[in-house]
């Protein structure tokens, strides 16, 4: 595999920040350029992170003298530089979707981490072992861009990277409805326990959009590719609520699912442990070896036991059991910046690179 150019656009948030460690010794991707806001332009990296720095891992070397670009102004040098760009920028929706499109139309894909262009019919929501047929939706959007080879392709919402994944290998038993209640980490709202006191001894029982997000994206990345457009699925219905809980990192999910084919304890268990995709068969740099792992224990998965296996980048399943209203129930866990953000970027950018997007 050749290597590829990379920049990091809203490099000194969180999920920008994860991005740096994730690609620090990319056996694909070198990153030559950072971008943030322009309070930050034109300074050292490790001076415009300053003490906002989240990770438990310290700044790589490699980028802590690297000089920040201006994400909108200087968007025509850090075109010349590179092959692609992952974007992870804190602004306003509308604001994200024109700097995209800015990028995509300078003939730079973007790997964007943001959920601006997830509604874009031509825009394809792709979680790597999923869905990655929804890649050729790519060629509809660039000639709608009018571009050779700029793009933008997006990953999901991070809540649904928990319990999507578990449901989906028992979708040839007929899905009908889901319940889900996520726990969420706080470096989801891109914080630490030292930046959100209000936490500590609590649970919040709303997050902005996140319910509308859990029930809705899912639907289109088990959509079908019609005349250029990804159409949604109608079913299964899913209703979710979101509330965020005082853990670092890690998204828990509660899961009530009901069948057309109910399907045994023992199909599901086989199912969720035979489940491979693309990024397994390609054998691609950041893809967990086994992507859905089962617990017996029934005091498992856990957060702070279980979030970074196989280097974050698998999902963890356990107590399931039979419901009285739903036909099953059963719990979910993923991290929340690697699996549900940067590290599911970067492996949906692995697939791409794999199937020669980029080129």
């Amino acid at each position: 595999m050749k290597k590829y150019n990379v920049a990091v656009i809203g490099a000194t948030g969180m999920v920008g920040q994860r991005f740096c460690l994730l690609l620090e010794n990319h056996p694909w991707f070198n990153v030559v350029a950072l971008a943030a806001s322009p309070s930050s332009a034109g300074k050292r990296y490790e001076d415009a992170v300053g003490k906002r720095w989240a990770m438990t891992s310290p700044i790589p070397e490699k980028f802590k003298d690297m000089v920040v670009f201006d994400a909108e102004a200087d968007l025509e040098k850090i075109a010349k530089l590179v092959d692609f760009v992952f974007c992870a920028v804190n602004m306003k929706k509308e604001e994200i979707r024109a700097l995209e499109e800015k990028y995509a139309k300078a003939e730079v894909p973007v790997i964007s981490n943001n959920s601006a262009h997830r509604g874009t019919p031509d825009v394809p929501m792709i979680i790597p072992e999923i869905n990655p047929e929804h890649a050729a939706v790519i060629d509809a959007q660039k000639k709608r861009l009018g571009t050779k080879r700029g793009f933008i392709a997006v990953k999901s919402n991070c809540s649904l990277q928990s319990y999507v994944p578990a449901l989906h290998p028992l979708m040839k038993y007929g899905v009908k409805c889901a319940a889900v209640c996520t726990y969420q980490a706080i470096s989801g709202a891109g914080k630490t326990f030292d930046r959100m006191p209000e936490i500590i001894d609590n649970v919040i029982p709303y997050i902005g959009g996140e319910e509308e997000k859990s029930e809705c994206e899912p639907l289109k990345i088990w959509g079908k590719i019609e005349e250029g457009r990804i159409v949604n699925a109608v079913s299964p219905k899913i209703t979710a609520q979101c509330l965020r809980v005082p853990v670092s990192d890690g998204h828990t999910a509660a899961v009530f699912v009901s069948f057309e084919n109910k399907p045994s304890k023992e199909e599901i268990l086989e199912a969720w442990a035979a489940f491979s995709g693309e990024p397994q068969s390609l054998k691609l740099p950041s893809a967990p070896k086994q992507f859905l792992h089962y617990f017996e224990e029934s005091d498992r998965p856990q957060a702070k036991l279980d979030r970074m296996l196989e280097n974050g980048m698998a999902v963890s399943v356990g107590r399931l059991r039979e419901d009285i209203l739903f036909d099953y129930k059963f719990v979910c866990l993923s991290h929340n910046t690697l699996r549900g953000a940067a590290g599911g970027a970067v492996l949906m950018a692995e697939l791409l690179a794999a199937k020669g997007y980029f080129d």
